[in-house]
């Protein structure tokens, strides 16, 4: 063999053996990682027994009425990690994908954890995931999901849309079900504040609605509003002045099917307002930021960098908005994003859909970057029956842990970072990040 062919060789082999070993995760890493109770930026808990049969309200839009759509393959019932979250939770050993009798076994098993643990046991899925905390993104929270383990995210889309929405969804079958339960909700929201339909005006529906929704929303616990926004429109949010908003709103309030144009600018400027009064009472500002669930939703409204203007208004620099999901596909915006000062993005829903060693290479990007932006984040939820929102919390937890472990042992192993460093840092992302970012107590 030529000795250049051979030194060639030599040098892929050196290069290659380099890289499986970055893959793998420091001891002393994976050591400090696996004590941190983590806080959980975004999931949706589902209430302990006896109200866990009966619960909706994890979800402003559940996402499990829509049409087919081709599905991850973590949300598929042969995922190979559900049996490892099965077995850890509830000891139940099947293998994916379950027969319809194994199926009734682990419900069983779930039902004998549930009765063991009775109303404590949504807090006692924190602690099988390694959880101290979980941010619960809930219409309303209840039985066993309570401060100081679940801090509340309510839903403040509603408020962008304030009058008919039945011609929104006209093409899109999604979004048709979706506004049903917008309108749904805002009727609950304007219920609470003693009235039927919207205000005449829109300084009263400001003054009357809008305000005094986050202000008891507020009173109540949440640490954030949370916009789904993305499910229903695009990120191309513009900045007309009140004067133009408020002479839309007294034209679209009495039109039974809104001008679309009109009804867009009108929540554009809306959405201003609710993001300022969220600064003003010190909520963050959460956004559904990645490709999301069904066939319909629009992967290309939902890139970040749309969303640059909301970022650069001035008025708007006392919010703090955090792009859920990473952004991904869009991750790399996502990423550059977060060099404006209120701007974070958590790892949720990524950490479950994405492998670790491919969510440790732009992780690893945004630690090198702007590690006290990043949050950790699971996105657990009652996805299927094989897929509860118990095993999609352990499973994103543990593949979280295991990406940031792969990160950090790359930084170390380049020389970037000292085995110290990589202890903070794992810190930031786990827990301190997030204490700082909604000032919980340590």
């Amino acid at each position: 063999m030529p000795r250049v062919l051979t030194i060639a060789l030599a040098a892929a082999v050196l290069l290659a053996a380099s890289h499986l070993r970055a893959q793998e995760v420091d001891p002393a890493i994976a050591a400090n990682l696996a004590a941190i109770r983590a806080i959980d930026n975004h999931a949706h808990p589902v209430l302990s027994p006896p109200e866990d049969a009966t619960d909706r309200n994890f979800d402003a839009l559940p996402v499990d009425n829509m049409e087919p759509e081709t599905d991850p393959l973590s949300w598929r019932p042969d995922f190979p990690p559900l049996a490892a979250a099965w077995k850890s939770l509830f000891g139940f050993t099947g293998q994916p994908p379950l027969s319809p009798e194994a199926l009734q076994q682990l419900d069983a098993a779930r039902a004998r954890a549930k009765q063991k643990h009775g109303t404590g046991y949504s807090a006692w899925v924190l602690d099988q995931a390694g959880e101290g905390t979980m941010l619960a993104n809930r219409v309303s929270m209840g039985v066993g999901v309570q401060p100081p383990r679940f801090r509340w995210v309510p839903y403040v889309d509603a408020l962008l849309f304030p009058f008919s929405n039945s011609g929104l969804g006209a093409t899109n079958p999604d979004r048709t079900q979706f506004f049903l339960l917008e309108d749904k909700l805002r009727s609950q929201y304007l219920q609470a504040v003693g009235l039927a339909t919207p205000p005449a005006t829109l300084d009263a529906y400001l003054a009357q609605v809008v305000i005094p929704t986050l202000e008891r929303q507020h009173a109540g616990g949440a640490v954030a509003e949370k916009f789904e926004v993305a499910y229903l429109r695009s990120f191309d949010f513009s900045n007309p002045s009140h004067d133009q908003a408020a002479e839309i709103y007294a034209r679209l309030l009495h039109q039974p099917t809104p001008d679309p144009a009109a009804y867009k600018l009108l929540q554009d400027f809306l959405f201003h307002q609710i993001a300022r009064e969220c600064g003003r009472l010190g909520m963050a500002v959460h956004l559904h930021g990645m490709s999301g669930g069904g066939g319909y939703f629009s992967i290309a409204g939902v890139n970040p960098l749309l969303l640059e203007p909301i970022f650069n208004d001035p008025t708007l620099r006392r919010t703090n908005f955090v792009l859920l999901h990473g952004g991904w596909p869009f991750v790399h915006e996502a990423g550059a994003l977060l060099q404006k000062p209120n701007v974070y993005l958590d790892l949720s829903q990524q950490s479950l859909t994405i492998p670790p060693r491919t969510l440790a290479l732009w992780l690893r990007e945004w630690l090198e970057l702007f590690p006290e932006k990043v949050l950790f984040g699971t996105d657990g939820y009652p996805y299927t029956a094989s897929l509860g929102w118990e095993e999609a919390t352990w499973i994103a937890s543990r593949q979280a842990r295991e990406a940031l472990g792969i990160a950090l042992t790359g930084m170390l192993h380049d020389h970037e970072i000292t085995p110290a460093r990589a202890n903070t840092l794992a810190e930031m992302v786990l827990r301190t990040n997030a204490q700082t970012l909604y000032k919980l107590p340590q």
